[in-house]
């Protein structure tokens, strides 16, 4: 009966088998709604638990029976990731003599543990696994049906958990305080316009935006991954909340007085209302909202009733006007038909329920969020300008690098205000959009456009500064401007010269995934579809392209659009038109998740490289056998962006010839050296370099010699570079003066002459 759900033992097992080691295996009821008006049956509390350790339920449960002279019959129905293995109907006539036909009126109110009998087998008809997926997809249905007309007199759902979930708090801290050390590392190096800090916060925020947003789409997604997903809630400015929060109370008060009628947040589980087409539900609406009574199975019921062995006067008492009046007032189970208003959507409505924060309070929640960041941001550059200004007329006379940032000081405040603005685009986007397709209230869909304005706005600003300047004269100037740099660069800085315009093709796509999510909310192939060209579009700019200064850098953001490409085209899957079964959802719903985890791994380790972690490791334990500290720098990608295109000075480790004549004594008589060397210079080479520009920093002037011993060096070492050069051709710059442009030695390190100091053969003996 199970043996489809066997498939996920392994995938499971492997997963959480660590954990499930500290739980006793249980089910119980996580929410319980009506799927029909109530009329016979009033529930105000059900919860049930049964326990595998020792085959016992537990009960705590308040119900009345309201409706008089009524014979019914009982379907129990149990659906296991769209599959029915339990299903069978009970005439209540037939038991205990008829004293349940019909049925009495009673206040049942009790709660107790009860032992099941082995004789039921119970136990062998739940597989191990059930108790150990995460966030198992499994409701149970009790319909009361009259006997003589047919008609539904009662409908309760319950859904079951087994209590593991892959929406965990520490999940959501661990990803929050990587953020945290992603956002202090940034600061730290956001100094020097060029680092790769900076950057990589962003990449790892839009990382856990991107991850989030994947639920927002009108897709049946597996329970497993849109549990997954909330993990990644607060990135998108949408922390968890209850029914009581202040903000969300606060808002929910500004709604119903500007115009606001969509409902507020429940507060019992999101679940309960998911249409029942979705999962974890996973029927449709034929199925879920008739019984079945053709089907009429003992399996040992009468065994059932004896065995509890208890006495129902402990629990059941006459029913009375002022209990019916309670339970039917009672908000904790609510009435979920295919035509209520409350049914929660796929997408967006789904996902910030499951979070705790009603659909209409979405954008509001976003907004007020986005208000704390921007005021903490304000707050922090007011006291950093403070503390810069009082230590630079502290130190007025001597304090030149701290007079420098105190007229840098604004620069760097825009850019970090950019940077904030490319954080929070996403969230903005999605949900100001989002607020316009509701029209609940017009004071939310007035800020949402105040909002949307101000940050695409100054993003539009800087990437129209940016595109202006290097149109009107030349890219390299984007690089010599210090203050566009620095207030700027966070959309330039880590790309090659020719590829400064990298981050707009990114920007444009999140604002055109931000359209389709919010304005085809009613269809998911339209929203897979564009979603998946987009990240297409975005890898293959990245291939072609190339805009990183480094291999390193392309590598990982390449890496990140192929996750995004992969894990968009695995959501096909979850197409309601594709009709796929609950358990492959299941299964690739996880296989999602794994290929996201792997992605933030990935960053936490680039988020270390990138704080400088590979300092405390030595020198010798970095570098591979036979590796050359060239190679190293180059094999260093991303940290070491500058060497790429920095003129490399001549050094030994470069492998340049050593001159054969820096080994030579001086000769007696420098003068007839340089004679001999310009003479053999003129004949052997026939051409002179008269004229020729030379690298400043090859060239050096000749001082008059002073004395005999300068004479000597200089001389000695004026001719002996003449052979340095492999064309001989470049040793003599003008004719008419003393100036040589020729390299230097690799062994001659400092000298202002640039005269070769003697070796130890060369020194003369001790008088």
């Amino acid at each position: 009966m199970f043996a489809r759900i066997a498939r996920l033992r392994f995938l499971a097992l492997l997963t959480f088998s660590s954990l499930t080691a500290a739980r006793d295996d249980s089910l119980f009821t996580s929410s319980v709604t009506y799927c029909s008006p109530p009329e016979t049956l009033l529930i105000q509390q059900f919860d049930i638990a049964y326990f595998a350790k020792n085959q016992s339920i537990w009960f705590n449960i308040s119900a009345a029976s309201v409706d008089p002279n009524v014979n019914v019959t009982a379907n129990v129905m149990l659906n296991v990731y769209g599959m029915h293995p339990v299903n069978f109907t009970i005439d209540l006539c037939s038991l205990f003599s008829g004293a349940l036909c019909p049925l009495p009126m009673y206040n049942f109110t009790g709660s107790d543990s009860i032992p099941i009998p082995s004789s039921l087998g119970v136990s062998d008809k739940i597989p191990s696994i059930a108790f150990q997926i995460p966030d198992l997809e499994a409701y149970a249905q009790l319909s009361l049906t009259e006997v003589n007309t047919g008609v539904l007199k009662a409908c309760v759902q319950a859904t079951l958990s087994n209590g593991w979930s892959t929406h965990q708090v520490a999940v959501e801290w661990a990803t929050g305080a990587l953020a945290l050390l992603a956002l202090l590392s940034a600061f730290c190096y956001s100094f020097t316009p060029g680092t790769l800090a900076p950057f990589r916060l962003f990449d790892l925020l839009y990382l856990y935006q991107w991850t989030a947003s994947t639920a927002l789409l009108d897709l049946n997604y597996s329970s497993v991954y849109r549990a997954f997903t909330t993990n990644f809630a607060w990135a998108m400015c949408l922390f968890p909340a209850s029914v009581t929060s202040p903000i969300q109370t606060s808002i929910n008060n500004m709604r119903h007085l500007t115009g606001g009628t969509m409902a507020d947040a429940t507060g019992g589980s999101a679940v309960a209302l998911v249409n029942r087409k979705l999962s974890p539900y996973n029927a449709m609406s034929s199925s879920t909202f008739s019984a079945s009574s053709d089907q009429y199975a003992g399996i040992g019921t009468e065994n059932l009733w004896a065995s509890f062995n208890t006495s129902s006067a402990n629990y059941v008492s006459d029913i009375s006007v002022a209990s019916v009046q309670e339970l039917s007032t009672a908000g904790d189970v609510q009435l979920v038909t295919p035509s209520s208003a409350n049914v929660l959507q796929a997408g967006v409505p789904i996902y910030v329920n499951s979070v705790g924060i009603a659909t209409a309070n979405s954008f509001m929640t976003v907004f007020l969020v986005v208000l704390m960041i921007a005021a903490t941001l304000l707050a922090v550059l007011f006291v950093g300008y403070c503390v810069l200004a009082a230590t630079s007329r502290y130190r007025r006379r001597t304090g030149g690098y701290i007079t420098d940032w105190h007229h840098r000081y604004f620069s760097f405040a825009r850019a970090w205000l950019l940077r904030v603005c490319l954080i929070v685009f996403t969230p903005v986007t999605i949900f100001a959009f989002y607020q316009w397709t509701l029209k609940d209230s017009w004071l939310s869909i007035f800020l949402s456009v105040i909002l949307f304005l101000a940050v695409v706005g100054y993003i539009l600003y800087s990437i129209v500064l940016v595109h202006r300047l290097a149109l009107r004269s030349a890219p390299s100037e984007l690089y010599t401007q210090p203050d566009l740099l620095a207030s700027c660069g966070p959309l330039y800085a880590i790309y090659r010269l020719e590829r400064f315009y990298a981050t707009t093709p990114l920007i444009l796509a999140i604002f055109v995934k931000a359209l389709f999510i919010a304005f085809s909310q009613d269809n998911g192939v339209v929203q897979i579809v564009a979603i998946l060209v987009v990240e297409c579009m975005v890898l293959a700019s990245l291939l072609v392209l190339r805009p990183h200064k480094s291999r390193g850098a392309d590598v990982l953001a390449t890496y990140l659009a192929i996750t995004r490409v992969l894990c968009t085209g695995l959501m096909i899957a979850f197409l309601e038109n594709l009709n796929l079964g609950a358990i492959p959802r299941v299964v690739i719903g996880i296989v999602i998740a794994v290929i996201i985890s792997v992605a933030v791994i990935v960053m936490f380790i680039n988020t270390l490289v990138n704080m400088g972690i590979m300092r405390l490791v030595p020198a010798h334990y970095r570098r591979r056998p036979g590796a050359t500290p060239g190679s190293l720098d180059a094999e260093k990608g991303a940290e070491n962006d500058e060497k790429d295109w920095r003129p490399r000075n001549p050094t030994p480790e470069r492998n340049i010839p050593l001159d054969p004549d820096v080994n030579q004594p001086y000769p007696d008589s420098p003068s007839q050296t340089l004679t001999d060397h310009q003479s053999v210079y003129s004949e052997e080479s026939g051409s002179t370099t008269l004229g020729s520009l030379l690298p400043r920093r090859w060239s050096i002037q000749q001082s008059q010699p002073s004395n005999r011993s300068r004479s000597n060096s200089q001389s000695q070492y004026s001719t002996s570079q003449s052979n340095y050069s492999p064309s001989r051709s470049n040793h003599i710059s003008n004719a008419s003066s003393p100036r040589q442009s020729i390299p230097p030695s690799p062994l001659h390190t400092q000298s202002p002459s640039h005269s070769r100091q003697p070796t130890i053969d060369e020194h003369p003996p001790f008088p």
